[in-house]
């Protein structure tokens, strides 16, 4: 409690955010100085690192989030060893940004989600739902002697929320404009979209998962390259190919795309099995046509997700996230989409650290009791506190 009482009576925090996310490519750390909180929150961004991840951690992350493997030993030690690694990313965005890490006042850690049950299941013949996100906060605690607030999801989930997303709060707070309704998309493995309505308040913003982002793309390249390449650098192997008209026809019967917000998806719909149901259709085609075929899929999850559950057309799309750097999917969506498309650093804003400032923003909205969930965007029955305390 006494660490907690020093932080009260700062005026500034300095906060890492650390996010981690489906497409399970490494640890994002964001090193900002965070003024105030709720509508006075102001932020600094002083520093941002990705960390990869080595193969064998990457390759073990996407077998313990099939939801068919692992087990108590393997969860075991694989939370701990995250927790290592998300230490070594703090450490790494402090040097990054020439500073000390005992300068640190408080880190915000999303952790890897392994599986994500928003909708009830029934088990043991009761209807349960949950979320599952590891990385031991406890290490980062120790490594960095700074409270750690972790594991946000659980708390909004317990208030019959789906527990994600949960960056449009943060959003509200840095994005919102007079007199313009503005909307943030977000690609990562998963898309999803923010919509701050023009003089709305924070309970007034709605947001929701558009589809897949890059985790189809990103499959069907380690699947087409043999585990050599990850992704599709710059967007230049989709740039070869050609849309497949059948092929997104196809795609787009996805009954995702219509199911209405509150909603909420990741690996477990759009993982392995997916991909394998997509070549199964795709029989013959060229890789690089069907790689073509999933970024235009993805610019057309978006136009969906617009058209079909925004009660007023935007006036601009901005961009972030690790889509942001591919031009062929920035040229699909923006020839999509009937609205000018933006991206953060149009702003002064870093597209890639976006997500990551985020949970600094949630940790530190955390620590001074305030909520931090948006009901209307996640469907709890009321705001509350997301976010546990190390300390």
């Amino acid at each position: 409690m006494e660490q907690l009482k020093r932080l009260w009576q700062k005026e500034t925090l300095r906060v890492i955010g650390l996010m981690s996310g489906t497409s399970a490519d490494g640890l994002d750390a964001a090193l900002v100085d965070i003024s105030g909180y709720g509508l006075s929150t102001k932020v600094t961004t002083l520093g941002f690192v990705s960390v990869p991840y080595p193969a064998k951690v990457r390759n073990e992350i996407l077998r313990l989030a099939s939801g068919t493997a692992g087990g108590s030993h393997d969860l075991c030690l694989f939370s701990f060893l995250l927790g290592q690694l998300s230490l070594d990313a703090c450490r790494a965005v402090c040097e990054q940004a020439g500073v000390s890490p005992a300068s640190v006042d408080l880190v915000g850690s999303h952790g890897q989600t392994l599986w994500h049950v928003p909708r009830a299941e029934e088990y043991l013949g009761y209807p349960v739902r949950g979320t599952l996100q590891l990385g031991e906060a406890s290490v980062i605690c120790e490594g960095l002697s700074c409270p750690v607030v972790s594991d946000f999801r659980v708390r909004d989930m317990a208030a019959g929320g789906q527990g994600a997303p949960l960056v449009p709060y943060a959003e509200y707070l840095l994005y919102r404009k007079e007199g313009q309704t503005v909307a943030l998309q977000n690609i990562g493995g998963i898309g999803n979209i923010t919509v701050l309505p023009q003089g709305g308040t924070p309970q007034d913003t709605f947001a929701f998962d558009t589809g897949p982002g890059n985790m189809v793309m990103d499959q069907l390249m380690e699947r087409f390259t043999g585990g050599k390449m990850r992704y599709d650098e710059n967007g230049a192997f989709a740039a070869k190919g050609e849309c497949d008209e059948a092929l997104l026809s196809w795609m787009l019967q996805d009954p995702y795309l219509k199911k209405a917000p509150p909603k909420t998806t990741g690996r477990e719909d759009y993982g392995k099995a997916y991909v394998d149901a997509l070549l199964a259709q795709a029989v013959g085609m060229k890789p690089e046509d069907m790689v073509a075929t999933a970024c235009r899929f993805t610019a057309e999850c978006i136009r969906i997700a617009i058209a079909s559950f925004c009660p007023v057309l935007p006036d601009y799309l901005i961009i972030g996230g690790g889509g942001s750097r591919n031009p062929t999917l920035m040229w699909d969506i923006r020839r999509t989409l009937p609205i000018p498309v933006l991206v953060n650093e149009d702003l002064g804003f870093d597209s890639e650290a976006k997500e990551a400032v985020a949970f600094a923003i949630l940790a530190n909205e955390c620590v001074h009791g305030e909520s931090n969930n948006v009901p209307s965007v996640t469907g709890a029955k009321h705001p509350v506190v997301m976010g546990k305390i190390s300390v």
